[in-house]
């Protein structure tokens, strides 16, 4: 994944969500779009949209003094828990727990607040158990699992690391042993060491940080913990678009899981806006 033309309208779009979740002050929203245009206009086109969206972000909080996302962060968590009961059920019951438990994975992927305005997660949850993903590799993620001990989880959104909390329970009751990983610090509406600990997913397994705040995973970025986990990783699942963005071209055993949720990302994959998406690297 490279930027492309499409992306520029894109990371302002993302910069005015951001700014009017921050500050009710238009003199300071004004203030701020105006100085992340240079962030824009040095974009590396030859490296992941995540890089460029990485910079704006910071300094935007930089600039605001805070972290826009953090009270909506919570708010979803809570919306998550609210239906995590209904969902786990639907997961026990179900005649393959591990194909429901995915499904609901990637519905939950929709909770992502750095593209969208509102979310209809329980039309994502329909969708996601009702129809077919665009892409789905289901079979040999199924084999790629049954042949892991230990797997590493990447975790992308708040709210959504509830949804990844079921899909981890799911394989720990298959007897996997699984790390999850948030950041290392706030960036966009992404999971933190916070939000785990909102989640309950600290209480299920081991869960550790990144060490950076880069949108997606940028591993040149992240800690040298961190890289060794990666590293000696058996099976990597990987949550969202931006950890998809960049690691579509690293040679691990990875499968993807998120919805394609803008125009660059899905014309790359040859789909259409909204498709979701279990993708074997």
């Amino acid at each position: 994944m490279t930027v492309h033309l499409d992306c520029f309208p894109c990371f302002l779009r993302q910069s005015i969500i951001a700014l009017r979740l921050g500050t009710k002050d238009e003199l300071l929203q004004e203030r701020i779009i105006k100085s992340i245009l240079p962030e824009i206009q040095m974009a590396d086109i030859s490296r992941p949209p995540a890089y460029t969206t990485t910079f704006i972000h910071r300094k935007i909080r930089l600039l605001l003094g805070k972290d826009p996302f953090k009270a909506l962060k919570s708010e979803y968590n809570q919306v998550a828990l609210g239906l995590y009961p209904t969902l786990k059920t639907t997961i026990e019951k179900s005649p393959d727990p591990l194909w429901t438990a995915t499904r609901l994975a990637i519905a939950g992927n929709v909770i992502d607040f750095g593209i969208f305005t509102s979310v209809d997660i329980e039309g994502a949850i329909r969708k996601a158990l009702n129809n077919p993903l665009d892409v789905d590799d289901y079979r040999a993620f199924r084999n790629a699992i049954s042949e892991a001990d230990r797997i590493l989880y990447l975790a992308d959104n708040a709210g959504e690391i509830v949804f990844d909390r079921l899909l981890i329970e799911t394989l720990i009751s298959i007897g996997k042993e699984i790390k999850a990983v948030v950041k290392g610090s706030p960036v966009i509406n992404d999971s933190t060491m916070e939000d785990a600990l909102e989640s309950g997913i600290t209480g299920v397994c081991e869960v550790i940080d990144n060490g950076s705040d880069a949108v997606g995973t940028i591993l040149a970025w992240t800690s040298s913990t961190f890289q060794e986990t990666f590293e000696d990783a058996q099976l990597i699942l990987s949550k969202g678009q931006g950890n998809f963005e960049t690691l579509t071209a690293i040679q691990k055993k990875i499968f993807f899981l998120f919805q394609s949720k803008c125009d660059v990302v899905s014309k790359e994959l040859g789909l259409s806006t909204g498709s979701m998406l279990l993708k074997k690297s």
